[in-house]
């Protein structure tokens, strides 16, 4: 969420920026998603409320809350380890920019771990509990963020896409931009300077037997570097852009 660290949990601190988000995006998600005319025909989601509830609002907005829907703990945000539940601003002013930047924004760089008698640790959580222990990390990178998502994309979104299903993905930052890093190619370097808006749907299309991107769509909606489009209003998905850079800014 954009003011705290909150990564895997939905800790308390944390409950009221969620809804705060999910309203905020709301009227964009039903004029943008009604107006473009997107189908679907199948949705993917990871196991946080925040995503989940994402996905509700877009599937009221279009009229399709029976799409088969698929969560995944794969889909997961980033996990910042020792970071979490920590107010980003706060934690910049303590450590400085710089470091709190490498954090966020470094390809394999993680924050400091956590251990596993933390509450925050998710094998202290039965939405893991199928999951193997020493699968579940104490602390992440985008790179390692990277290596959980890419067996998903392997194991489920490929296929779908692969049998022709139009693929609906609400999950987070670090996670959807794993994918983007996947599917464009982007370098590690680059792949850093990327930030995804929340609640701004993001639509590629792909080729049907290769599922590269193929470049589509208006023009002044296309993310730089890359191959596919926002949807929105250019100049307030501009600033969401911004804003997003900007959540680890101190505190002046």
């Amino acid at each position: 969420m954009s003011g705290r660290f909150c990564n895997w949990q939905t800790a308390e601190e944390c409950r009221t920026e969620l809804a705060s988000a999910l309203q905020s995006h709301w009227y964009s998600f039903h004029i943008d998603f009604l107006s473009c005319r997107y189908e679907f025909d199948v949705a993917y989601t990871s196991v946080l409320r925040r995503a989940i509830r994402t996905l509700w609002l877009s599937q009221t907005a279009m009229g399709n809350e029976w799409l088969p829907t698929h969560k995944d703990w794969r889909l997961n945000e980033r996990h910042y380890g020792s970071l979490t539940g920590l107010n980003k601003a706060e934690t910049t002013e303590k450590y400085g920019e710089e470091q709190v930047t490498q954090w966020r924004r470094s390809y394999d760089i993680p924050p400091p771990a956590l251990d596993e008698e933390s509450s925050y640790w998710p094998g202290h959580d039965r939405r893991y509990a199928a999951v193997p222990r020493d699968a579940l990390p104490k602390t992440e990178s985008l790179k390692t963020t990277l290596d959980r998502v890419l067996p998903m994309w392997q194991d489920s979104l490929a296929p779908a896409l692969g049998d022709g299903q139009r693929v609906l993905v609400v999950a987070h930052g670090n996670s959807l931009r794993a994918l983007i890093k996947h599917l464009d190619g982007v370098s590690e370097k680059t792949i850093t300077g990327i930030n995804i808006p929340t609640g701004v749907p993001l639509v590629y299309k792909l080729d049907e037997y290769t599922l590269r991107p193929v470049p589509h769509g208006d023009k002044a909606l296309h993310v730089p570097g890359l191959s596919c489009n926002y949807v929105g209003d250019p100049k307030a998905i501009a600033a969401e852009v911004a804003a997003v850079a900007a959540q680890t800014k101190a505190k002046q």
